[in-house]
């Protein structure tokens, strides 16, 4: 039987809780136990879906495999040209990234396959640890075993592995949501954990993927085709909270990015402690007179008062708000500063499925701007991270000038012109 844990501090009014920047999330839980260019989605390799790679090397006990180099990457990312506009790049990401049998995880590959797209699936590493095998989990300043989310069935933890692999070999980045999903006030939480608590809980997450095999005695199932260690490169927290702490030790361990901020703007990003940060976004919440984080469960706590079962005749409306809050979200930075859009999810069917429907909508709307000849790129972040790394300094500089909403001054030739970029004052 399924069972849903609340996550976040959602004490606060709705108004007030989007303005604030809100981070309150929740993962699913379960009481039981060719080249492309780039962003293009277009002209896939041929590589067969799911079948084994001819260079595939085990790794440690057989849970994962060096198969070479990542499938369906688009080609390599180049400076952008002056006087040329940046692309319009969307970054759609999911929490938890677990598999519990209402089929979320096949139906958004499936959605992002039919569109040549890539996302991020930040994987929660005790959705492969067995719950009788619960006590090798050791998280900090909580009991031995303990976990907010729950552990999933062995059924369902062999459902999440065959959506990882798929994910890995259709293109997807695989990152990490850590464990046991700590959100609370007292000393457990996440907020509270220092750099080195924090490397314990990396190191044991990580070690939940590459010893699956170990850890359920399964020997019927393929490995996972990729280097854990090498793959991954970035996550977002529980509930965005312990970013500042987090930081140094993702620098250390040779991360590129951060999805943990709450609250950000639609602007250009930066980097913070060397890390590039990339935050959860408030974009526009029709209707209403304050903006909302671009992640489901926010739209939830702002429609529902966080109710996860709230009456159905509120449904068709809040589908629609939630709908349109992605779509302008997206239209103002294509239509403005092109700034990118990150939007957060988690497999889960709250108030009916409709943030499911809503993200789905949103997704499609994006991809026929794509497809219609304008530069959208559906992309994983770490993709996202190969782009923005290869930019000019001053480019981005000049990039980040832009408020938002805010159109370049005289057009993008103009802005990003040889002489605007070649300011020392925007270097």
């Amino acid at each position: 039987m399924r069972t849903l844990t609340r996550r976040g501090a959602l004490g606060l009014g709705a108004a007030a809780a989007a303005t604030a920047g809100l981070a309150g999330c929740a993962d699913l839980s379960s009481s039981e136990g060719s080249k492309r260019t780039p962003g293009s989605g277009k002209n896939r390799s041929a590589s067969p879906q799911g079948s084994p790679r001819a260079t595939a090397r085990p790794l440690g006990d057989g849970s994962t495999s060096f198969t070479g180099k990542q499938p369906h990457q688009p080609a390599a990312p180049e400076p952008l040209e002056p006087g040329l506009e940046p692309p319009q790049f969307v970054v759609f990401s999911w929490d938890g990234a677990g598999e519990v049998g209402n089929g979320l995880f096949t139906r958004f590959l499936d959605l992002a396959k039919e569109h040549g797209a890539s996302m991020t699936f930040f994987l929660s590493g005790l959705y492969l640890l067995p719950e009788s095998k619960k006590r090798l989990y050791d998280p900090p300043n909580n009991p031995r075993g303990a976990s907010d989310i729950g552990y999933l069935t062995d059924a369902h933890i062999k459902d999440t592995l065959e959506g990882v692999r798929r994910a890995w070999l259709e293109g997807h980045e695989i990152g990490t949501h850590f464990n046991g999903h700590f959100c609370g006030e007292g000393r457990g939480s996440v907020a509270h954990w220092t750099p080195r608590q924090w490397r314990s809980e990396i190191d044991q997450a990580k070690s939940f993927v590459k010893e699956w095999r170990t850890n359920t005695g399964w020997t019927d199932l393929p490995s996972l085709p990729f280097d854990y260690d090498k793959e991954l490169v970035g996550g977002r927290t529980p509930c965005l909270l312990g970013q500042d702490n987090l930081l140094p030790t993702a620098r250390a361990l040779g991360w590129r990015y951060d999805a943990s901020s709450p609250g950000g703007r639609q602007v250009w990003p930066q980097k913070k402690q060397g890390i590039w940060d990339l935050p959860l976004q408030q974009i526009p919440f029709p209707g209403r007179g304050f903006e909302v984080l671009a992640m489901d469960y926010n739209m939830l706590a702002n429609q529902s008062v966080n109710s996860t079962n709230a009456p159905a005749h509120n449904h068709p409306g809040w589908r629609e708000q939630a709908t349109g809050a992605y779509i302008q979200g997206f239209k103002r930075a294509y239509e403005t500063n092109r700034a990118p859009l990150f939007i957060g999810n988690h497999f889960e069917q709250w108030n009916g499925g409709i943030y499911m429907d809503a993200v789905e909508r949103a997704f499609q709307h994006i991809a026929r701007e794509k497809e219609k000849g304008g530069d959208v790129r559906l992309v994983s972040f770490r993709q996202f991270t190969d782009w923005i790394d290869v930019q000019k300094p001053e480019v981005l500089a000049r990039l980040r000038t832009l408020e938002v909403g805010q159109q370049p001054a005289g057009g993008w030739k103009s802005f990003l012109g040889e002489t605007a970029t070649a300011s020392p004052s925007t270097a």
